[in-house]
Parts: structure tokens; C-alpha cells; sequence
């Protein structure tokens, strides 16, 4: 791992924080193999139940190293290669099956929008902005967010978002169901965290299975989706944490997780 991005753990979450503040931290190309090293360690590692994305600085992420972009003009195939080299660590992202949660201050903008997208939960500050800002200097989205997008949104209002390439405001956000919850300026880490905090004694292997199907669910048909429900529950009837939990319930004992009771 680079300084670009920084790993640090509190308890079972892993903390990943993109770490050029003097850049917004806008992407380059030592920050994306450094986020995709990042996605990988939390994949790999067992004990790592939750993953916080933040930004350092103030700002979430800004998209783009424009300055990197435009150092020369790159052949039209090394382009697209560019482009292709991020799908194999994105795809594992969205698909990662431990909850993602983006702390954002600030702005998201282009590829940084989109790599909030890709969690499941947006805690955003008060001063979070979220922009496709693609189309102002004549791009399309990349980083999954022509598939992100729409199904976060709906197909009319992201077509909306990404022609206009405006700004979308933290309330508006929530009320797009862009970000989960608002919080105060300053504060949208320590929000994050508490959340990933509530989430620790959650099965993480069945909510990964959920996530899985979940995550596939627009493309499936009912009896597919079905059959995966059927696969998922019998492996999820083998997990030690079923077991454990049945082992609760029938000795009248409080079970690991309830969101009702956290604690």
C-alpha cells in the first residue's frame, strides 16, 4: 500500500482512506492500484467484518487526475485498457461480501461519485456534493456508474443527473437514495463508524450471500433468484453463527445481533 491510500483498522473494520488532500484526492494511477489493493486485503482478511471508505483532507474524492489525464494523448486502444484494468477490482467492490460503508465530506465528483456508489450504505455530511461531472469535459461515467447509477436512482432521474453533469446536495442525495443518512459537517466519519460498529455481530457470511443475490436481483428472473435463495439459506444453515444463534434462542439467551438492541 501507497500513502496515496491508508489502511488502518478500529476493531473489525478496515478504514480505507484516500490520502492526497493536496489533489482533492483525485484519482492517479498509484491511487487506483492502491484502492484495488485495499479492496483485495479486505476481501482476504477474515477478522475484517465492516469497510469505512473516507477521504482525507475534507473531500471524499474529486474524480479524475485531470493534470495526470492531459500529460499526453494516449493511443485510443491504451484508452480503453485504461479503463478495462479498473473493472476486475470494481467488480469485486460492488461484489465484496462484507457491507461497505462511503464516509463522505465534501465532494464526490466523476469517479469518486461512483466509488460511493458502489458501497452499501452513503453517510454524507451536510456539505457533500455528489456530481457526474463527465459530461462537462466531454466524457461518459466510468467506474460502474452507467450501472450503478440507474439502479440507485432509476433510469430517468440518472439520465437527468449525468446530461446536466450538475451537482446533487446532500439532502437531495438522501432523498434520492443516493446517501443513507445526513450528518453533520466534520462528522460523517465517526457516523460511519458507528454504524460499522452496529454491524460487527451481524453474520457476515450471510449477509454476504444476501448482498450477492441482492446486488443481481435486476437481472434475474423470480425462479433464478429463487434457486439462489434456496443455495444461500442451506449454506447459511451451516455457518457456526446459525447455529450459535438457534443455540441462543432456545436457551432463552439475547442473540449476537439485533439492530433493535445494539449492545
Amino acid at each position: 500500500m501507497t500513502s496515496s491510500v491508508v489502511l488502518s483498522r478500529q476493531d473489525s473494520t478496515l478504514i480505507v482512506t484516500l490520502n492526497r488532500p493536496e489533489r482533492r484526492n483525485a484519482f492517479d494511477l498509484e491511487m487506483r492500484k492502491s484502492i484495488a489493493d485495499a479492496v483485495f486485503v479486505a476481501r482476504d482478511t477474515d477478522d475484517v467484518k465492516v469497510v469505512v471508505l473516507t477521504g482525507a483532507g475534507g473531500t471524499f474524492c474529486a474524480g479524475g487526475d485531470l493534470k495526470s489525464l492531459g500529460e499526453k494523448v494516449r493511443p485510443v486502444l491504451a484508452c480503453r485498457d485504461r479503463i478495462r484494468k479498473l473493472h476486475p477490482w470494481f467488480r469485486e467492490m460492488v461484489n465484496l461480501e462484507k457491507p461497505v460503508i462511503a464516509a463522505v465530506e465534501g465532494a464526490a465528483f466523476g469517479a469518486g461519485f461512483n466509488l460511493a456508489l458502489a458501497s452499501d450504505f452513503v453517510i454524507a455530511s451536510s456539505d457533500a456534493r455528489f456530481c457526474a461531472v463527465f459530461a462537462r469535459i466531454g466524457l461518459v461515467p466510468d467506474l460502474g456508474g452507467l450501472y450503478l447509477l440507474p439502479r440507485i436512482v432509476g433510469l430517468q432521474r440518472a439520465k437527468e443527473i449525468v446530461f446536466t453533469a450538475r451537482e446533487v446536495k446532500a439532502k437531495e442525495a438522501l432523498a434520492l437514495g443516493i446517501a443513507y443518512a445526513v450528518c453533520p459537517k466534520g462528522k460523517a466519519l465517526e457516523e460511519a463508524l458507528a454504524l460499522a460498529a452496529r454491524l460487527a455481530d451481524a453474520p457476515t457470511q450471510a449477509l454476504g450471500m444476501a448482498k450477492n443475490i441482492l446486488n443481481r436481483s435486476f437481472n434475474l428472473d423470480q425462479d433464478t433468484l429463487a434457486e439462489l435463495e434456496s443455495y444461500a439459506q442451506a449454506l447459511a444453515m451451516h455457518t457456526e453463527y446459525h447455529r450459535d444463534a438457534v443455540g441462543r434462542f432456545l436457551a432463552k439467551k439475547p442473540l449476537a445481533f439485533n439492530w433493535d438492541k445494539p449492545g
